[in-house]
């Protein structure tokens, strides 16, 4: 079973949070540092990342940034799990790449749930199956995006949101569900979340960014015509 990473410099919520999870059935490993967190993943990449903000040698968000940008673990999903709790904080994070926040203090419960809701909708992404849509390819799998055959980076988030319009071609998907499948039924950010990670994925995707449609007072819906692999 794939490893869940846990950054987190507090040794009694550390302790905790890695006696739930590993009770629960999930194996996880605990770091205190970043420093440590980097030699491991040079070891094994994991299924999960569970990250504080607030850390010594380095911030979260900074750790954050550089799992998106290497290919190796761009599509691992990251959950941040910190004492900061403001709106701002919260869209912060979640535009800077991560797919959940959960803020301190918070039941090992509650965490358990989210653990698990992000697994299974990562685990769902991996089962699918190639796409074209004119210059548009790509291979949830491998977590390969490309345009007119070049590459094209996105977040997992932006992913996530490609795929399940993908899976749902020709459908218009509400900004609720959207929002409720995506970002977990917990997710009590901004409202326009969804309408900013569209707007960021269509200029990532270029020229194929049009085959993403806007439903007026709806949503969102994939047109075109799509191949699967």
């Amino acid at each position: 079973m794939a490893m869940i990473y846990l950054v987190e410099d507090d040794a009694n919520i550390r302790e905790l949070v890695l006696y739930t999870l590993n009770n629960s059935g999930l194996e996880a490993r605990g770091f205190d540092r970043p420093s440590t967190f980097w030699a491991a993943l040079e070891q094994q990449a994991p299924r999960l990342v569970l990250l504080d903000l607030m850390l010594p040698e380095e911030d979260g968000l900074t750790i954050l940034g550089r799992l998106r940008a290497d290919d190796r673990v761009a599509g691992v999903p990251v959950m941040l799990v910190t004492a900061k709790d403001s709106e701002y904080d919260k869209v912060i994070g979640l535009e800077s790449g991560a797919d959940d926040y959960l803020a301190k203090p918070f039941g090992m419960m509650e965490l358990l749930a989210r653990v698990k809701a992000l697994l299974r909708r990562t685990e769902s992404v991996k089962k699918e199956k190639e796409y074209t849509i004119g210059s548009l390819y790509v291979c949830p799998s491998r977590h390969c995006v490309r345009v007119d055959g070049r590459d094209v980076s996105l977040t997992y988030k932006e992913f996530s949101l490609l795929c399940l319009l993908l899976e749902n071609r020709g459908l218009v998907l509400t900004r609720d569900r959207l929002l409720n499948t995506i970002w977990g039924y917990a997710f009590d950010g901004e409202n326009r979340t969804v309408d900013v990670h569209v707007r960021t994925l269509r200029q990532k995707l270029g020229t194929a960014g049009d085959c993403i449609e806007t439903v007026r007072g709806i949503g969102y819906k994939l047109g075109g015509t799509a191949v699967e692999g």
